[in-house]
């Protein structure tokens, strides 16, 4: 990772020994495949110690700070359970407008505040930037979760994690990414992870107003995966290894009208995965509306709450690897 540790006191060699120590996890071009492989490593330890024991006290004695800026249902209690199945405490601060934000207090301040109290704080802001800007002001860790529409890479990898835990692999794959490509922080940071493995081919699936960043499409194209834009899943679905559906978010439209011209383009129903293959993964970071069928939870092949589980040993694993208990 590119962050520099924020321990000063930490001596040279336990640095070689414990890299991750102190850092920030603000982006996922932070992340090598080296990285990931590792990350991945940790989050399999978390899942069997989970599975045999429930808790252990990996991090008794230390705490978090939960500072959401938005709503959030699965990423705020998905590190909350993460921090309490290791042991330590959770400051959980999800209503800001009753806290001293609502006053004036800066964002620089509230982190600031939070980090004579925490040892790592999660941030979520609706503005782009707001996690870097955090972290320049915090010494303690910084892990961003969602800024604005920006990336949240903390799902990115959860998402990751879920494809090689239900495929079995990371290369070699056709990963179809439907829905709100242009505001949905999730796809950005995926795309960009995802364009770091061999032969990957990514598929972009969206209505014309809702189309993946341009800048983004650059940024993967330096790696070499290759990349198509289309506006209907029809051509694709069979070839299709991992389907990555977004929800339209009304609360990114300033116009009514135009959220309701493209809330509904695209449905998934077991009709459409009828055409698809049967060793393949449909997949949603959720919460989700109607884009994907009540009838298609049944499937096998839904992943998207197996998806929500894993999120958590990630975030175990980021958790113990910062706070240099990995």
């Amino acid at each position: 990772m590119a962050t520099a540790s924020k321990n000063p006191h930490l001596p040279f060699g336990d640095q070689q020994t414990a890299p991750w120590y102190g850092k920030d996890i603000l982006s996922v071009k932070q992340f090598s495949r080296m990285d990931l492989d590792h990350i991945f490593e940790v989050a399999h330890e978390m899942r069997a110690m989970v599975e045999r024991v429930g808790a252990f006290d990996l991090l008794k004695g230390k705490i978090l700070a939960n500072l959401f800026y938005e709503p959030s249902t699965r990423t705020s209690s998905s590190f909350m359970a993460a921090m309490q199945r290791l042991g330590g405490a959770v400051i959980p601060i999800s209503e800001v407008r009753y806290s001293s934000v609502a006053k004036g207090e800066s964002l620089p301040d509230t982190v600031r505040t939070l980090a004579c109290y925490s040892d790592v704080v999660v941030l979520r802001h609706p503005e782009v930037g707001s996690a870097a800007l955090a972290a320049k002001h915090c010494d303690k860790p910084v892990i961003n979760a969602g800024d604005g529409v920006g990336e949240h890479p903390t799902q990115a990898l959860l998402d990751t994690f879920t494809i090689h835990e239900e495929l079995g692999r990371l290369d070699s794959l056709v990963v179809t990414m439907l829905g709100d490509l242009k505001y949905g922080r999730t796809v950005h940071s995926l795309a960009r992870l995802l364009g770091q493995f061999d032969n990957t081919d990514l598929h972009y699936v969206s209505p014309e107003s809702l189309r993946m960043p341009r800048e983004i499409i650059d940024e993967i194209a330096h790696g070499g995966a290759a990349q198509t834009e289309h506006t209907s899943l029809d051509d694709i679905i069979a070839d299709t290894d991992v389907l990555y559906v977004t929800r339209v978010q009304r609360e990114r439209f300033e116009d009514d009208s135009a959220y309701d011209r493209v809330k509904d383009a695209f449905v998934i129903t077991p009709d459409v995965l009828a055409a698809a293959k049967e060793h393949m993964i449909v997949m949603h970071p959720l919460p989700r509306l109607t884009e994907i069928s009540l009838e298609c939870d049944q499937d096998p092949r839904a992943a998207y709450f197996r998806q929500m589980e894993y999120g958590m040993y990630v975030r175990m694993a980021l958790l113990a690897l910062v706070l240099g208990k990995a």
